[in-house]
């Protein structure tokens, strides 16, 4: 997987940013209240995985201190270079094909990454082999065949836009290899590969102003894909993106289910 093409989701392209800006919003108070929960502090060793944008890595650079460790790992890391200090190491990898980065982990934790990789198997055996005995594993992913509809209240014209939109953008996602019932799968894949205590949670925002520009800055990155894969028109995706920006649709997001366990 190469961040041009096994990647549908550009980290390079300009409505990234924008997304991972919605993603903190969204999602940084549940991650930083389950990662509070397994247990980060000063001194730990970490592995944040797929960091993507800035804010998780941030977070756990002040909770470890000097005298700790975060590596971030991304298989593009453009966007992390403002971290990258100590107590932060950023490197170029790839979760589903690379060797870890380092073992004797404290802490190893990847949010909406897995989905997206084709050999997650793989990953998550990588994950937990970098831990060391007694570490905690914390992963996050969204389950979108759980809830597909990004306007669960279709009672209008604008929302049954949306929600074609939103099957073709899975229909692409599933097309480059995702597995869109993952999330679903998270705590019984921990218990398999050996970890102990395990427990799950989901999150399921369903309107907020960070749903709303998560939706269009989506929508304007994934344009070209969605027409060429005759899955819409610049029309209709003309259309959809005037109707979000005029506020009055509730915009949901996919389930994000959080999983964690302990290395024996």
């Amino acid at each position: 997987m190469t961040p041009s093409d096994g990647y549908l989701l550009n980290n390079r392209q300009d409505e990234a940013g924008e997304r991972f800006g919605a993603f903190a919003s969204l999602f940084d108070p549940v991650t930083f209240r389950h990662l509070e929960g397994v247990g980060v502090g000063p001194g730990r060793r970490c592995w944040e995985v797929g960091a993507g944008g800035t804010s998780v890595v941030s977070w756990l650079a002040r909770q470890v201190g000097p005298a700790g460790q975060v590596v971030a790992t991304d298989i593009d890391t453009s966007r992390l270079a403002a971290v990258a200090r100590p107590p932060v190491e950023v490197r170029v990898h790839d979760v589903g094909a690379d060797e870890p980065p380092g073992d004797g982990f404290d802490l190893v934790h990847a949010r909406l990454v897995l989905v997206h990789v084709p050999d997650r198997e793989r990953a998550l055996r990588s994950m937990v082999s970098a831990l060391r005995p007694g570490g905690m594993l914390l992963i996050e992913d969204a389950d979108p065949a759980l809830q597909p509809l990004i306007c669960p209240d279709e009672h209008g014209p604008e929302q049954r836009l949306a929600n074609r939109l939103r099957q073709g953008f899975r229909k692409l996602l599933a097309d480059r290899g995702a597995d869109l019932s993952y999330g679903r799968k998270l705590p019984r894949l921990l218990r398999e590969a050996g970890l102990h205590d395990v427990a799950a949670d989901a999150y399921f925002p369903v309107t907020s102003p960070a749903c709303t520009a998560l939706e269009s800055a989506t929508v304007r990155q994934i344009r070209g894909r969605l027409v060429a894969a005759g899955l819409a028109t610049d029309e209709d995706i003309d259309r959809h993106l005037a109707n979000v920006e005029a506020g009055g649709m509730d915009l949901a997001t996919a389930p994000m289910i959080s999983a964690w366990g302990r290395k024996g």
